[in-house]
This record gives structure tokens, sequence and C-alpha cells, in this order.
């Protein structure tokens, strides 16, 4: 009869570890999700940010349409210098991220 007793307290075992192992693996779906509700939130910020600045430097940016602003974009980034400034830009040394 002694068998069956470390027959039981092992299956015990086995389920308390098949359990914590589900808990991790929920726990690790939860902060996969926490981790891209924090980079859609980083993009967001980003987007409003920078079309912030672009819009500073447009005159009148409310009378422009989506197309007017991409045909101002083009003609900006497709002249050398331009290109030449955000190879430069690239270039730098990316700051770490903690």
């Amino acid at each position: 009869m002694p068998d069956t007793s470390k027959l039981e307290k092992l299956n015990r075992e086995l389920e308390k570890s098949e359990k914590k192992l589900r808990k991790a693996i929920n726990d690790e779906k939860a902060l996969q999700h926490q981790l891209k509700q924090l980079t859609r939130k980083e993009r967001t910020h980003r987007l409003c940010t920078r079309g912030g600045m672009l819009e500073s430097f447009l005159q009148e940016p409310e009378r422009l349409t989506d197309d007017d602003v991409m045909l101002l974009l083009k003609l900006i980034f497709h002249r050398q210098d331009t290109q030449e400034l955000l190879k430069k830009l690239l270039e730098r040394e990316k700051p770490e991220t903690p």
C-alpha cells in the first residue's frame, strides 16, 4: 500500500506543477498584451507629436489636403541634401533603452 500513497503524492505534485505552468502561461500572455498596448500608446504619442511638428511648419494646414501634404513631403524627402541628412541621423548611435 505504500506505493499507492507515493503515487497519489506524485499525482498531487504533478497537478500542482501543471497549475503553476498554466498560471505562468496566462501571466506571459497578459504581459505580452500589456507590451502591445504600451507599444501602441508610444506609437500614437509619436504620431501625434510629429504630426504637430509638421503642422507647425505648414501655413494654414487646415486648408491643405492629405494629398497636398504628401506632395510636399515627397518633394522634401527626395532632395539630395535631405537624404544625406537623414542618412547621417540614422547612422548615429542608437540610445540604449532601459
